[in-house]
């Protein structure tokens, strides 16, 4: 297989170990992440995906806001594991908050009343697609990452935060910066459970 993707997509996987140290400038980080997701497909050219890029103190309150969260509803003697994660999380060098913006999907149902149902399922795919495909470029520059989801925890402080609109639906968080850590054994179920070819 001569295929230049199969390599990048073994390549994205989850990093928990992140350090502060990027292999790009922060500038070019940036506008990696936003040309990706630019580039990403989505039903009937919505763009419909958004996305707030955080570097430096923004970053760090970003999972501040999400230790403060769960420390009000994990109880205090389970909330090691929990205090740990978070930091692992706050120790890299940015993090992207991906949305679905809902007055995108709202106008398409309007205008499209034939397909309104599917609008919210394409948005979601495309959103995935957008998560996927930013993790990817990170990874083929060097760059670590996860994908979090603490939303709707922490959905109402992160847009009064950063004044988000509030057609704007908080989907996931990616915390990125250098791999500080070498990644486990990747393990696949059995293609017979998951694949059916026919011609």
């Amino acid at each position: 297989m001569t295929s230049t993707l199969i390599p990048l997509l073994r390549q994205r996987r989850s990093q928990y170990a992140l350090g502060k140290t990027l292999a790009l400038p922060q500038a070019e980080v940036d506008a990696l992440i936003r040309e990706t997701i630019r580039l990403t497909p989505s039903a009937f050219n919505s763009q419909s995906s958004r996305a707030v890029i955080l570097f430096g103190d923004a970053h760090l309150k970003l999972w501040s806001i999400v230790k403060e969260t769960l420390r009000a509803i994990v109880p205090a003697d389970n909330f090691a594991g929990t205090d740990a994660k978070i930091d692992s999380f706050a120790a890299g060098a940015g993090t992207v908050l991906f949305f679905e913006d809902q007055d995108v999907v709202a106008k398409l149902q309007h205008d499209y009343a034939a397909y309104a149902e599917n609008f919210p399922i394409w948005s979601e795919q495309s959103g995935g697609m957008a998560q996927l495909a930013v993790w990817t470029a990170l990874a083929e520059v060097g760059i670590g990452a996860s994908l979090q989801h603490y939303n709707p925890l922490i959905d109402a402080e992160v847009a009064a935060t950063w004044g988000l609109p509030a057609s704007w639906k908080l989907r996931a968080q990616m915390p990125f910066g250098s791999n500080e850590a070498p990644f486990g054994e990747k393990t696949f179920m059995n293609d017979a459970d998951r694949f059916h070819t026919f011609s």
